[in-house]
């Protein structure tokens, strides 16, 4: 993606603590976040996929500061977001908004969208009285509501309805940058397209970036113009949504993609099923995570010399694997196709 960036995230980290016994000790950290790095400029779209429990939504929250960062940065606008506090940090604010996975949970079921909406227009300084409740009928009016549903309930609304709701909200203060926390998951096939269709539209007239937050890979290869993919805290590939769907690299990648379902009844491409299970990001595997699951670093194990390779347990077998998977991290690095196509895999071709 061209242009220089809106936000940029530097080897963000989030662990949260595991306490045990009496006095509550520390004993170790799930590491959900384990020093991630990207950009997103504006009026782009920059996709996050990976398994559920990878750390999708707690990159989100820690971006906005919803959650605590360990460690690492976010600049926003070349700013450093998270030294703000006080008024500065309310002004910044207005500029950050999400848009919430469930917008049954994140809507207060005792006020009404009206009041839902014009909430963040009065704490901000906005507009007060008629003039907010004109800006309230406005924002409804644009994400395809009837403005006189301002005086009704959140249960009184389907769920695609509450996420329209849920996008006003978001909208409320004119942001340039969005957390979509899979914004679509929990609606119909018919409802996501509409979703889609109306952010897509409101990136065009506002000029809105998003961070769109997803597992269901069909959706993102359409409405994002990058994507990186997540596994274990770690981003493991990142590319164009072009590149990285028509030339994946990581064998990780290839197994999601392996999995999207096709509308073509005939067989296309074969289904990668990976072995063993998501390992616990308390406590993640040495090296690349992804090793104890990698078909390809077994396939260069059987083909290199014993002194390259190592013996690892997954479940109840025994398996070879190239040394340098389990003993080193592999760095995000180019790799062949497009710029800015990076994958992190010392066996990837």
């Amino acid at each position: 993606m061209s242009g220089a960036p809106l936000l940029e995230v530097r080897n963000l980290r989030t662990h949260f603590p595991i306490k045990r016994g009496l006095l509550q000790r520390v004993v170790g950290h799930v590491k959900a976040v384990d020093g991630i790095s990207f950009a997103v400029p504006p009026r782009k779209t920059l996709g996050l996929v990976g398994e559920s429990g990878c750390g999708k939504t707690t990159v989100g929250r820690t971006i906005l500061r919803l959650i605590p960062a360990t460690s690492g940065e976010v600049l926003f606008q070349g700013d450093d977001f998270f030294a703000h506090t006080g008024e500065d940090l309310r002004k910044l604010r207005r500029q950050m908004q999400i848009i919430f996975q469930d917008p049954m949970s994140s809507l207060n079921p005792r006020m009404t969208v009206g009041n839902i909406i014009g909430e963040p227009i009065v704490v901000h300084g906005i507009a007060k009285g008629r003039e907010k409740d004109d800006l309230v009928a406005s924002l409804l009016g644009r994400v395809g509501l009837d403005p006189s549903y301002s005086a009704r309930y959140p249960h009184e609304f389907s769920g695609g309805q509450r996420q329209r709701i849920g996008i006003a909200r978001a909208l409320a203060l004119s942001p340039s940058f969005i957390v979509c926390d899979e914004p679509v998951s929990a609606l119909d096939v018919s409802i996501q397209s509409q979703i889609l269709n109306l952010l897509q539209d409101l990136q065009e007239e506002r000029g809105i970036a998003f961070l769109f937050i997803a597992h269901n890979l069909a959706v993102v290869e359409h409405f994002c113009d990058e994507v990186a993919v997540m596994y274990l805290g770690r981003i493991v590939e990142k590319a164009t949504s072009k590149e990285l769907y028509g030339n994946p690299k990581h064998p990780y990648t290839k197994a999601l993609l392996s999995a999207v379902p096709d509308v073509d009844p005939r067989p296309k491409r074969e289904r990668i099923v990976l072995q063993g299970e998501v390992p616990s990001p308390s406590n993640p595997p040495s090296g690349c995570a992804f090793h104890p699951r990698c078909a390809l670093s077994r396939e260069a194990a059987r083909q290199a010399g014993v002194a390259e390779t190592t013996e690892i347990k997954v479940g109840n077998e025994r398996l070879r694997v190239l040394a340098k998977c389990v003993t080193q991290s592999p760095p995000l690095e180019q790799k062949e196709g497009e710029p800015g196509h990076v994958a992190a895999c010392w066996v990837s071709r």
